[in-house]
């Protein structure tokens, strides 16, 4: 995207984000039982979140709080 070009805001509404999840939720195919194994603290090192990424969550903000 060129820098002169400002980032349109998303037209959709969080009432019309959460209709369409709710028309696809019976498609969706839950697992019966999800395995997972715990990761000891001591293995987890070296996480880097890129700067975009981190911008993205940001701008995401109104939809988690």
């Amino acid at each position: 995207m060129p820098n002169n070009i400002a980032p349109r805001e998303s037209e959709t509404t969080l009432a019309e984000l959460r209709g369409d999840c709710a028309q696809m939720a019976p498609h969706w195919v839950v697992p019966t039982k999800v395995a997972s194994t715990p990761v000891a603290p001591s293995l987890i090192h070296g996480v880097t979140v890129p700067p975009a990424s981190a911008r993205l969550i940001d701008a995401m903000a109104e939809y988690g709080d």
